[in-house]
């Protein structure tokens, strides 16, 4: 064999070799952080989606117990009177009904335990669309709310056409927007 047959092997050898440590890498990386979001187009918008500027996120306060209640302080106004609305209202929901998406007309039983809603299979619900993060938003009872909560999602979390940024009562009947995936809250 000629000395540059043997180099022309060598380097094909070592390119084929850095091609699977390429595609092992990927597929560590796919594993561990989930597939890519890709956002969502804006409303009124082209084809091709413009970038949406993401602000950085705020600490996120720990869960709370289902006994506490929820501070004050960090409720706006808004939020304030239509937690009081549904105060006044009676008992908390028990059930959450998908009203549009892939999964439309299904009902989950709530409980008192926090509900993960997600691409990721252990989330409590799974909604497998592009718009949607491997952990996307937690929906927790805070005394006798319930309180829904932006894990840092791709393209956020919407109560009412609003982006909720802090936990925020979630009045019943009022329409939680996740990815292309909308859901109510009710008794």
């Amino acid at each position: 064999m000629s000395g540059l047959t043997l180099l022309l092997l060598q380097i094909g050898f070592l390119i084929l070799m850095w091609a699977f440590v390429f595609s092992i890498v990927y597929a560590l990386r796919s594993d561990l952080f989930g597939q890519k979001v890709r956002r969502m187009p804006e409303k009124g918008s082209p084809s091709t989606p413009a970038p949406v500027p993401v602000a950085a996120p705020a600490a996120a306060p720990a869960p709370v117990p289902a006994s506490a209640s929820a501070p004050t302080e960090a409720m706006s106004a808004a939020p304030r009177a239509s937690a009081a609305a549904a105060e006044a209202a009676g008992p908390p929901a028990r059930r959450l009904v998908i009203t549009s998406g892939a999964k439309e007309g299904i009902e989950l039983e709530l409980g008192d335990e926090q509900l993960t809603i997600g691409r990721s299979a252990d989330s409590g619900l799974v909604i497998r669309d592009d718009y949607t993060s491997t952990h996307h938003a937690r929906l927790m009872l805070w005394g006798d709310k319930w309180m829904i909560q932006d894990l840092d999602s791709t393209n956020g979390t919407f109560l009412d056409g609003k982006r909720v940024s802090i936990p925020t009562p979630v009045p019943t009947g009022t329409p939680v927007s996740i990815g292309t995936t909308t859901f109510e809250l009710r008794r």
